[in-house]
């Protein structure tokens, strides 16, 4: 099996698609303990709820992980935050970057925003891998064609240590969907609506769309039609009536958790734990290349 540890791991989403593809994980970090027992009435293997700015890479390093997996939080960076880097959620990146260029294993991959690649952030990590010796794949990835119901472009940057820049990059885009995945697609009638609401940030923009399309970002919030909600020209029906939010489930289902996946916690918690996930499907993407990636090269 190849060991693997997730930092910033929240409820799961990225440890779940890489155990579904053969990656062992054998401890899971995290400092917000409503997501760590989100992730501990799921997973079976230990995890450590601390702040990974206090701890040192030797703690980590002692269970020799193969692989190091991680998301660290992109409130600074995306869009739906503040986009203000000096505000210490930033700095995690950095903390990842120092983690695993301390540890070395042989691969890492780090899961983030895509407006991440504006940041003044990035090329100080990116620096530090290669100072230490990783061969760096950086992709963005629509996860709509890469198993997903939804519109959610996410930067993945996946290092090989002593290994080749870009090493990845070709499998990862040649093995993408020809199109984008609708939720009937993948869900078919689950949810018994045909449309549903989601929150827009302005109302300028649409807020009611179709199970016949990708679902746009699942963020962290999700709120009830407005009563005086006017509808948009984008709008999938102006036919309110037949449009509702979506459950905290059913958009756990977009972020393709599977129905066994248990959710507990207060509605505002659980919203915020959903919205942050990385989608399993996107991450059983990118493992299952890394896979057969890792499994080749121990062949030759």
């Amino acid at each position: 099996m190849i060991k693997t540890i997730d930092l910033f791991c929240g409820c799961g989403g990225l440890s779940l698609g890489f155990q579904k593809e053969g990656f062992e994980i054998v401890r899971a970090y995290d400092m917000w303990d409503k997501a760590l027992s989100v992730y501990n009435d799921n997973f079976s293997h230990p995890t450590i709820c601390t702040d990974l700015s206090l701890i040192s890479p030797s703690e980590i390093s002692v269970f020799n992980p193969d692989v190091i997996i991680g998301g660290p939080p992109c409130q600074d960076f995306s869009s739906a935050g503040k986009q203000n880097e000096d505000s210490g959620r930033a700095n995690l990146t950095l903390i990842y970057s120092n983690i695993v260029s301390s540890i070395k294993p042989r691969w890492f991959v780090m899961e983030n925003v895509d407006r991440i690649i504006k940041s003044q952030t990035l090329p100080k990590a990116i620096q530090q891998f290669k100072d230490a010796g990783y061969g760096l794949t950086r992709i963005i990835l629509d996860s709509s064609l890469c198993g997903v119901p939804q519109k959610r472009k996410r930067f993945f940057l996946i290092g090989e240590l002593n290994g080749e820049d870009n090493f990845l990059y070709d499998i990862l885009i040649n093995n993408l969907a020809e199109k984008p995945l609708t939720i009937h697609d993948y869900l078919g009638m689950e949810f018994n609506t045909e449309f549903y609401y989601r929150h827009p940030r302005s109302y300028q923009r649409r807020g009611i769309f179709s199970i016949y399309e990708p679902s746009p970002t699942i963020r962290g919030v999700n709120r009830p039609i407005p009563p005086l909600y006017k509808c948009h020209i984008g709008d999938a029906t102006h036919d309110l009536s037949k449009a509702r939010p979506l459950t905290t489930i059913e958009r756990s289902r977009i972020q393709t958790f599977p129905q066994t996946f248990k959710f507990q916690g207060s509605k505002t918690n659980l919203e915020q734990i959903i919205g942050n996930a990385v989608p399993v499907e996107l991450a059983s993407y990118i493992a299952k290349e890394l896979y057969n990636y890792i499994n080749n090269k121990t062949l030759h």
